[in-house]
């Protein structure tokens, strides 16, 4: 792993300005490039991460990790020798403020808590992470968000798209969650199930996260205490859309 500071700002956007004017928007196949880094990352990790980039961090980073994510991957964790000494992670901030504003695709794995406005307008990127501070998912418009622990306040305010799923065994989440423009709900559909326990297996296999790997062990009974975050006009019409979806199989069975 090639050691890294907050003097190191940006990591990976030049790489990834490359990448794009040379391959464009779609970037390369998946894990073309690894880069292992150890340390505390300076401002903007992976800032513009085009698909094809894995940046992987033994350690912690500053503000706007994964800012406008454009399909990379983005994994931070705590040293190994850390953990070895009993460190909880789920304790402890790993990364800052405004992780993931902006992002548009590619996913991102924190073995840790985030800080205020975690991905604040985000578009199409997916996450997990072990707990965010206040304003997380503000103006969120695409992509899913599992927190596997405690949110701060305000909540999903401006919420219009995407979905958030939060861990909530105590059943406090309610009173930190903006409940204007969004509906609390259970995750009961089996396909939607299959996607949040294989977001929070990721989450295992690139974090070695403990929460992790608890919930998924004993899946049947954490899966009920899982909070669905829905954007009330979000799902309006992602359920037009499948009933015109019926109405067109039902059509193509008629002819």
């Amino acid at each position: 792993a090639l050691e890294c500071s907050n003097l190191n700002r940006s990591t990976g956007t030049l790489l990834s300005s490359r990448i794009a004017k040379r391959y464009g928007a779609s970037g390369l196949p998946e894990n073309t490039i690894n880069i292992k880094l150890r340390g505390s990352a300076g401002q903007s990790l992976g800032f513009i991460l085009m698909k094809g980039i894995t940046l992987e961090v033994e350690g912690d980073a500053n503000d706007a990790v994964g800012k406008g994510l454009c399909g990379g991957r983005i994994v931070v964790s705590p040293p190994k020798s850390l953990l070895k000494k009993g460190f909880e992670p789920e304790d402890n901030v790993i990364i800052g403020n405004v992780a993931l504003y902006g992002a548009t695709s590619g996913e991102a794995y924190f073995n840790g808590i985030a800080g205020e406005r975690f991905c604040v307008r985000n578009s199409g990127a997916n996450t997990v992470v072990e707990g965010v501070g206040d304003h997380a998912c503000e103006y969120m418009t695409g992509g899913r968000v599992v927190i596997l622990g405690k949110t701060g306040r305000n909540f999903a305010a401006g919420m219009s798209g995407g979905i958030a799923y939060v861990y909530d065994p105590e059943g406090r989440f309610s009173k930190n969650c903006n409940m204007e423009m969004v509906s609390l709900e259970r995750v009961e559909d089996e396909t939607e199930s299959d996607e949040l326990l294989s977001m929070i297996e990721s989450h295992r296999r690139y974090t070695s996260s403990n929460v992790a790997a608890k919930i998924i062990t004993d899946w049947n009974n954490c899966l009920p205490h899982f909070v669905k975050v829905y954007p009330n006009d979000y799902k309006r019409v992602m359920e037009q859309m499948k009933e015109a979806e019926v109405e067109a199989e039902k059509h193509i069975a008629f002819v």
